[in-house]
């Protein structure tokens, strides 16, 4: 354990009540919690809420105990004075501490993760509120949270002191990369570093100024909403993920007021980073096959498509993987001027190019006058990758003083393996593909994809064509993709994009037909004789293409002569490289080896930096290569590094020269050294009040009172003391104690009941059901019908059914703009479906609530005036027993229902009235057989009453 890590859990313990813990990110949590649980008393309970997967390796150490809503409810009661740890969820924890099945007195601390998502009305909250108020005097649970998010700690308005009083702690403790401690463990034997920046090809450089022109387009038309903070919208902050919350946040209280040029907008910017941060991630064909999807999806509904910046986007995006060529020589670029077209022979030269394959001519012949060169650029981190691997092997091969050192014995422990991290897993696959067969294949097996996805596509439009109308915007014609004529386009650019579409079906078309020769060959020559290993007998050396995947192997369409190709070292030859999965599953192990008349390789382990786990201990790599450079690995580099100065260490970052990769990541780490430094001001500012005995006094009930005030208050009555209250009591579903209004309603001072109901989500009295619906949950629910059902259900065993619409409390109070209601009854608006709701079901009450504090009031406005329900009716209601019959229900309609609904539409019969009739006739035919003037005393009207006798008793036409 390092020295700063003994110093954080030294500060822990020196506060009763525990403390908030803000890690810089990448610093490890687990050595502090393993080291901290066995200081902790021994015959008592520590629990783990929510433990992240990337701790429960190194928490096995301590055995803990995993609790699951499967476990029987004795079980839960006797783990819990079992003293071992225990990992469970809040859910679980809030029900057993509600219903005692938890006990405060058998738990010694209570650990929280994640803390920078947690609020004062999450359940976390809930939970440390219950063990501060239900704990002996004698026994304080300290309560120890942590966070690797100081950015998410500085979100808001004061949210670090607002977290420590909700959590009862007192102190807050932060620990950045820039801290006295840390700084000096981590750089007393830093690694070997070596910064690699790779230039981007131009077409790489030209797409990436097209997009921040776009992005920064999109941010002057939101400058000018005057809805937005304008500090925050800058283009260096778009390029986070974080940046899109920031927008919303600000601008969802006013969301329904906002245009649906505002509203674009917001998405365009996340759209726009997307294409910025998979312009480093993806290869050349990938990238344009995302554009032809976004191109197909947006249309004409996004703004940065129809910025000037956008079509150099889509056309250097299409010159990296292909080139459109006239058949004269001339090419189809940027600034294409226009010119008259006339048809000529579309051809796919052969690599000789010389002869024109006549399968391919007589199929192409008079399509347009276009060629089509392929280009597949590929991405320049590959070449560079593959040039690292091979010094480095080259290094061992001579045998370096890194490697003397290994043999030798003095760094037994590591391995000669060569770690390679990437963003995804995806990543991880594709260089994993181009060290096994080259670049250039790999290019190929991509490429091939996305011309047999043409054929596809193409199917797929015969089959749903329909009467052709006029494109607006960008669209879809025949398969390929075309643009409407803007001011300053022609017609040529619309006959080029159909021209070059029938291109590259053709070639698609070639490819396919080649693949179904490839398999009948391949059976022939297995029924002709015995199977035998490997693949790519019997290929023909014109048309074979050596297998990148099973499903992309066929013709090449190779360039024309003359065309140069800009990487092509070792495309020709055959993967030798062997593959050996190791037992994770994100991860990919090469023996040494390579491409033929290529360098050997060491072995190379592959790792995506999304599956958030620590592998550096356990593969222990004498060498990184970082790929995709990322802050938070790049700490846990510096940790191993510290854990274990005796072995040698050597990273390798790999960046984009002048590429938002470099500022992105530049980025991330001031944004976290200004949070910091944001937290130690607050902290030098903040108040957390304490009692005497130096407990934490956080945000306490309404109904908890002083017992003198309660004594003192009416003393000028002669002495006399206040009536004790009765406590107000709701019963909740259990499955709402995922949502944070139980929460909400314990603040207030209402006695929470968790049980599991089979109508209704909370009972407020024996008449008074409510149903829950958030905003997605009400859609949802009208979309499933699952609403009718249970609104059916509620008005059959409560008198008073409610269906409550919750808004959340930073979002707008409105389904729509005023604009958006028209004036008809829609089946897709959802006004209209809660209008039809109502009108189905009379008696069913809508309650609007604008928060979770607003239906914590409503529910005590309901509840005035109102008995107090019954835990053990409630739970009952709506189950069967063994005769079908339901058991204690709420009014006793212990009756046939459809008989019920029967009577219910009867001319005459009305809410008010047919529950008159029921109690005096057991069935129908008794109410046939009633007098006029008795059935008008028990309906309350003499007219209703006629209107059903003439009913019950009009003769039936008959056939005689």
């Amino acid at each position: 354990m390092l020295s700063f890590q003994e110093q954080i859990i030294s500060d822990l313990l020196e506060d009763v009540n525990g403390g908030l813990v803000v890690l810089s990110s990448g610093l490890p949590v687990s050595p502090i919690l393993v080291s901290l649980i066995p200081l902790l008393p021994s015959h008592l309970t520590p629990l783990l809420l929510s433990v992240p997967d990337s701790l429960l390796p190194a928490l096995s150490a301590l055995s803990p105990l995993s609790i699951s809503f499967d476990l029987p409810s004795h079980q839960r009661t006797s783990l819990y004075t079992s003293g071992r740890p225990l990992i469970l969820s809040p859910r679980i924890l809030i029900a057993d501490l509600l219903t005692s099945r938890c006990l405060p007195s058998s738990i010694s601390a209570l650990f929280l993760f994640n803390a920078h998502r947690l609020s004062d009305t999450s359940t976390e909250s809930f939970i440390a509120r219950l063990l501060r108020l239900s704990s002996p005097h004698n026994h304080l649970i300290p309560i120890f949270a942590f966070s690797d998010s100081a950015h998410g700690m500085v979100s808001g308005f004061a949210k670090a002191e607002r977290l420590m009083k909700c959590l009862y702690v007192r102190r807050l403790h932060l620990w950045p990369r820039f801290h006295v401690l840390v700084s000096s463990d981590l750089e007393t034997d830093p690694p070997e570093v070596v910064d690699i920046r790779v230039p981007m090809s131009p077409a790489m450089k030209g797409i990436q100024v097209a997009v921040l022109e776009a992005m920064d387009a999109c941010l002057k038309e939101l400058r000018r909403t005057n809805k937005v903070d304008v500090e925050d919208l800058t283009v260096e902050k778009g390029l986070f993920k974080s940046f899109d919350e920031i927008v919303r946040r600000q601008l969802d209280p006013i969301w329904h007021t906002l245009g649906k040029k505002t509203k674009q907008l917001v998405s365009d910017l996340r759209t726009l980073r997307k294409l910025l941060d998979y312009l480093i991630r993806y290869d050349a064909v990938t990238y344009l096959k995302y554009l032809d999807t976004l191109r197909v999806s947006e249309g004409v509904r996004s703004m940065w498509i129809f910025a000037n910046s956008s079509h150099k986007i889509f056309e250097l995006a299409k010159r990296r993987v292909y080139q459109v060529v006239r058949a004269d020589g001339s090419k189809v670029g940027l600034d294409n001027k226009a010119t008259p077209t006339k048809k000529r022979r579309v051809t796919s030269d052969n690599k000789k190019g010389k002869e024109i394959d006549d399968e391919a001519s007589s199929s192409n012949k008079e399509i347009g006058g276009i060629v089509l060169e392929e280009v597949l650029e590929e991405a320049p981190k590959w070449k560079v990758l593959r040039e690292l691997l091979e010094e480095i092997e080259e290094e061992r091969s001579k045998g370096t003083k890194v490697t003397e050192q290994i043999t030798s014995g003095e760094d037994a422990d590591s391995t000669d393996i060569v770690l390679v991290t990437c963003k995804d897993e995806r990543s991880c696959l594709q260089l994993e593909d181009c060290i096994l067969k080259g670049p250039q294949q790999a290019m190929r097996g991509e490429w091939e994809k996305y011309l047999l996805g043409k054929i596809e596509l193409q199917s797929v439009f015969k089959r749903s064509k329909t009467k052709p109308k006029e494109p607006k915007g960008f669209g879809v014609i025949d398969g390929g993709i075309v643009t409407t004529k803007g001011p300053s386009e022609s017609s040529e650019p619309n006959t080029i994009s159909i021209l070059e579409n029938k291109a590259l079906l053709a070639a698609a078309s070639k490819i396919s037909k080649s693949t179904i020769r490839e398999v009948e060959t391949e059976i022939e020559a297995t029924e002709s004789s015995k199977p035998k290993k490997g693949r790519g007998k019997g290929k023909s050396k014109k048309n074979s293409v050596p297998d990148c995947n099973p499903q992309s192997t066929g013709v090449q369409i190779e360039e024309p002569q003359g065309q140069s190709h800009d990487l092509s070292t070792g495309a020709s030859g055959s993967s030798v490289v062997q593959i050996k999965e190791k037992s994770h599953s994100q991860s990919h192990k090469s023996t040494s080896g390579g491409l033929s008349n290529t360098k050997p390789l060491p072995p190379v382990q592959f790792y995506a930096l999304d599956r958030d786990r620590r592998i550096l201990q356990e593969w222990k790599p004498s060498v990184v290569i970082v790929y995709h450079p990322d802050m938070t690995f790049v700490r846990e580099i510096e940790i191993y590094k510290a854990e274990n100065p005796n072995r040698k260490l050597k990273v390798y970052f790999l960046f984009y020269e002048d590429s938002t990769e470099g500022q992105k990541f530049e980025a991330s780490i001031r944004r976290e050294n200004s949070a910091f430094e944001s937290l130690i001001r607050q902290k030098s500012l903040m108040m957390i009040p304490v009692d005497q005995n130096g407990r934490c006094l956080g945000p306490a009930t309404q109904s908890t009172e002083p017992d003198s005030a309660l004594s003192n208050s009416m003393t000028r009555k002669a002495g006399g003391r206040k009536p004790q209250e009765k406590e107000m009591q709701v019963i909740v579903d259990m499955r709402e104690f995922m949502s944070s209004l139980p929460n909400v309603l314990h603040l207030k001072g209402l006695k929470v009941i968790p049980v599991t109901l089979e109508v209704g989500d909370y009972i407020l009295s024996p008449l008074i059901c409510v149903e829950r619906k958030s905003i997605g949950d009400l859609y949802q629910s009208f979309a499933s019908g699952r609403l009718f059902h249970q609104v059916e259900t509620m008005v059959r065993y409560y008198k008073i059914p409610v269906l409550l619409i919750e808004f959340s409390q930073d979002k707008s109070f409105s389904f729509q703009s005023a604009s958006e209601i028209g004036d008809d009854v829609s089946p897709t608006n959802i006004i209209s479906k809660l209008s039809l709701l109502v009108m189905h079901f009379p008696r069913l009450r809508l309650v609007w609530s604008r928060s979770l504090h607003a239906t914590a009031d409503i529910f005590l406005s309901l509840k005035s005036n109102q008995d107090e329900p019954d835990e053990n009716k409630a739970m009952r209601v709506g189950v069967p027993s063994e005769d079908g019959v339901i058991e204690n229900d709420v009014r006793a309609e212990n009756y046939n229902t459809s008989a019920i609904e029967f009577l219910r539409r009867l001319p005459g019969v009305t809410d008010s009235n047919y529950r008159a009739l029921m109690d005096c006739c057991n069935n129908l035919a008794e109410l046939a057989l009633l007098p006029v003037e008795k059935l008008a005393e028990l309906m309350g009207s003499q007219k209703a009453a006629r209107t059903l006798k003439e009913f019950l008793d009009a003769k039936c036409p008959t056939m005689l």
